[in-house]
């Protein structure tokens, strides 16, 4: 699946738009906000690292887009939390949500016009993105 979608976002901008768009799929497919970002996260760090755009732009994407999503979500953990708390629907209190639902699409914007989108210099990107392991000992 990442190999098809990296297939057809040739560019940058593209790439960042099928950060988002995942991000958000996994928001309503997965049911909890952090899948929606572990999973992109992991999925697309690596293409990010080849193409030579720096980690936090991929950081902040996931933000934008999976993060900020969540509470619009009813079914998601974060939607269901917060109509709970609240005690108000997710559709009734979605129209006054504007960070959340702006959020993305500045995301979006950002990667149209290409601001904000940071590059690694020559010599300067990661060879490889690390993985964490846990310490044999605690």
């Amino acid at each position: 699946i990442v190999a098809s979608i990296v297939r057809l976002a040739k560019t940058t901008k593209s790439l960042i738009i099928a950060t988002v768009t995942t991000c958000i799929t996994g928001n309503i497919v997965g049911c909890d906000q952090y899948m929606s970002i572990i999973v992109p996260g992991r999925m697309y760090a690596e293409e990010y690292r080849k193409r030579g755009i720096k980690g936090k732009v991929l950081s902040r994407t996931l933000e934008d887009s999976g993060t900020m999503t969540s509470p619009l979500i009813p079914w998601n953990t974060c939607g269901a939390f917060m109509a709970t708390t609240l005690g108000v629907a997710t559709f009734d209190y979605l129209p006054y949500t504007f960070l959340c639902l702006l959020s993305p699409v500045i995301a979006i914007a950002y990667a149209l016009t290409g601001y904000t989108i940071e590059y690694y210099e020559d010599g300067e990107a990661p060879k490889k993105v690390r993985r964490f392991r846990m310490p044999k000992r605690i």
